[in-house]
């Protein structure tokens, strides 16, 4: 029987093979986009590939089934695990909550819309509250900045799933907020790309991050 990295790496072979708050969606209905600081252009999941440009990397992949439940070990865990793995660049053991990532995937490239509530357009702070809602059964509502004013301040090394990030973004307050997940990773409703997946560490995100905060 193959080592666990051995095993890794079969799945890994066999997938290849296998196939703040301007929006931009892609034209096949079958995927959506998000945009990351990367440079280059690998196809690493069955539909998901990406493009540069001088700028920005767009990453476009397929939808993906969440009939399957998540697995602790590798060899057990579902396409969506992997997916949200590499979108997180975390281990795929570790990407366990089905109900937050169903909720991002089911938004995902919903373009922003000031005040927008719904599939046909939404801002940052109407998703953040609909995620913290839904998923972590958080009573949560009020703008970027009015979260930002209620929230209890943690620091980046205590953040974790289901906490808020905050930015000011040529303004004087808080304009847009975001959900962290892990490893720096947030999910959010752009203004550019609609409901994406961002770094804390891109340069743009950090010139304007502000800190985070904790809905109790």
């Amino acid at each position: 029987m193959p080592g666990r990295n051995g095993f890794i790496w079969v799945i890994g072979i066999f997938l290849l093979t296998a196939s703040s708050c301007s929006v931009v969606k892609n034209a096949p209905t079958s995927k959506k986009s998000r945009t990351t600081s990367s440079s280059s252009s690998p196809e690493f999941l069955d539909g998901f590939t990406t493009s540069s440009n001088a700028k920005t990397t767009t990453v476009s992949y397929a939808k993906v089934s969440f009939s399957q439940a998540a697995s602790t070990y590798v060899e057990n865990a579902p396409l969506w695990q992997f997916k949200y793995a590499q979108l997180l660049d975390v281990p795929v053991e570790t990407v366990l909550n089905a109900n937050l990532f169903y909720f991002i995937e089911d938004w995902w490239g919903t373009p922003y819309q000031l005040g927008g509530r719904s599939k046909s357009g939404i801002d940052c702070s109407n998703f953040a509250n609909q995620l913290l809602s839904t998923v972590f059964r958080v009573n949560s509502s009020g703008t970027s900045s009015g979260l930002y004013d209620k929230s209890k301040k943690v620091s980046n090394a205590q953040m974790k799933a289901g906490d808020l990030v905050f930015f000011k973004i040529n303004q004087s307050q808080v304009s847009h907020v975001g959900v962290y997940l892990d490893n720096s990773k947030f999910v959010h409703a752009s203004t550019s790309s609609g409901v994406m997946i961002s770094d804390l560490n891109e340069t743009y995100w950090k010139k304007y991050f502000v800190g985070a905060g904790r809905i109790n």
